[in-house]
């Protein structure tokens, strides 16, 4: 059975290349009637915190990955990892490290003074006997470092193919610290086998530690999960996607108004081509289609646009039943409206979600839409003002239109156009001209839904009081 994890660590609340990855792995668990594991890679005490924990499970949560075993913490395993550890020294495919970080460093520092590369010497590998029971008895702090054998590692990327590294690239790593904390590469591999964890699906940045898990797989004689490794996504300015680009966690698109299933189909189709583009895909559909081999090698750019893009289209595609209450929450956010419509009232409110959501791309774009015909107050733009509100002949025209409304019994999108047309026609004039001049005295944007559904909606009697403030706009 296929056995994927996601296992992120609490430094930071839940990022796009993050959510990416447990998307990918959710997808493939999921197509494969698999497992998704969700693992918290705590043992950064100094840096995890249990708030960013909190807030990766709300992320996963909003997105809807939900997890078929976990959370397990890796805070809460610290001495299973130290026993393994241990084992492998016991094994002879680690040994215990002496050296203190500052000789470490001034070691370093001094190879870089004469221009040359430094990496660990294996000087406690040689330590007798009574030099490691001096320090022992001196309580020096001790490390526990892996022994890396001659040779070369190979294995075949999901995605990359095959990868091969020479073992004297790699220095004897530290798989248990001086504090007694373990390693990224031991609490990886040590929780991967006791999971079973059968596919490693993680960031192109982790490449470069496979080898040295690799050769942990071996040394405990454990099979060898399949790796595949995600192209890393770029910011607008192609560099790697990060704070500095204003994308800080999933979460932050859920208050600017994104919808789960956009979100998902956005990061998904960032890097993994199902055949159709431009398409908003049910999460039924991803878990059909999706396969390793249909994800890009490339960089994506992270695309703002596509996002806008694929949440306009579900939101045009949501019933105005459905909508209508993510509406509601945040005209009352904005202090637009104050309680739930019912009755009549309802009935007219569905009317204006229906007439706004084709032009909304995000949940935010509602109250500004819908302020005119929630509000008395009007933010007029000032460029649309002096495009489509000073022609001189407006000031005979309006007011002929105004007295055709007022007399008007039934004040209809149909009976709406019939008079503004009849009455273009009798002034020589293009209907063109008022209706940008009713739009915008009615709502203030030179942009909105159809003029005469606009009109009906606000109603005759607002409609008028709009158009009488004419001079002074």
């Amino acid at each position: 059975m296929v056995r994927v994890r996601f296992a992120p660590s609490p430094t930071g609340y839940l990022h796009i290349g993050a959510a990416r990855t447990s998307l990918f792995n959710w997808l493939f668990a999921r197509h494969h009637k698999g497992k998704f594991i969700l693992r918290i890679e705590d043992t950064d005490l100094a840096r995890s915190s249990e708030e960013m924990s909190r807030g990766i499970l709300e992320g996963l949560n909003w997105l809807g990955l939900e997890w078929d075993e976990g959370p397990l913490y890796q805070s809460e395993r610290i001495d299973v990892y130290r026993k393994r550890a241990e084992e492998l020294v016991g094994k002879g495919c680690a040994y215990n490290c002496f050296c203190l970080p500052e000789e470490i460093r001034e070691r370093k520092e001094m190879a870089s003074s004469r221009g040359e590369y430094w990496e660990y010497d294996r000087r406690c590998l040689k330590l007798s006997e009574r030099e490691k029971s001096k320090f022992e008895e001196e309580g020096r702090p001790k490390a526990i470092r892996f022994l890396v054998p001659e040779g070369e590692i190979r294995y075949s990327d999901l995605i990359h193919g095959p990868i091969s590294v020479a073992s004297k690239n790699i220095e004897d790593f530290v798989l248990l610290r001086g504090d007694g904390l373990p390693t990224y590469h031991l609490s990886v591999v040590v929780d991967d086998i006791e999971q079973g964890i059968t596919h490693v699906i993680r960031g192109d940045d982790h490449i470069s530690n496979t080898p040295k898990q690799i050769l942990l797989y071996k040394a405990f004689g454990s099979p060898l999960p399949q790796f595949a490794h995600l192209a890393l996504i770029l910011g607008p300015d192609k560099k790697k996607l990060s704070k500095r680009h204003g994308v800080t966690s999933i979460l932050q698109f859920r208050e600017e108004g994104y919808f789960p299933l956009a979100m998902l189909n956005f990061l998904a189709q960032m890097s993994w081509s199902p055949g159709e583009e431009k398409r908003l895909y049910s999460l039924g559909e991803m878990i059909k289609e999706f396969s390793l081999e249909k994800l890009s090698k490339g960089s994506p750019v992270f695309d703002l646009d596509k996002l806008d893009w694929l949440n306009g289209q579900l939101i045009s595609q949501m019933s105005v039943d459905e909508l209508a209450p993510y509406v509601f929450e945040e005209l009352k956010r904005e202090n637009i409206i104050q309680s739930e419509p019912s009755g009549k009232k309802k009935d007219w409110y569905l009317k204006l979600v229906e007439l706004l959501k084709e032009r909304s791309r995000k949940i935010k774009d509602f109250p500004l839409r819908a302020k005119p015909f929630l509000s008395g107050d009007i933010d007029y733009d000032p460029a649309g003002i002096e495009k489509y509100l000073r022609d001189e002949r407006l000031e005979e025209l309006l007011p002929k239109l105004r007295e055709d409304f007022a007399r008007m019994e039934s004040f209809t999108v149909e009976n709406i156009e019939k008079v503004l047309r009849l009455r273009a026609e009798k002034e020589g004039v293009k209907a063109a001209l008022l209706i940008h001049a009713l739009r915008m005295l009615v709502v203030g944007t030179p942009v909105s839904p159809g003029i005469f559904d606009v009109l009906e909606l606000i109603g005759k009697e607002k409609t008028i009081e709009r158009m009488d403030k004419f001079p002074e706009i």
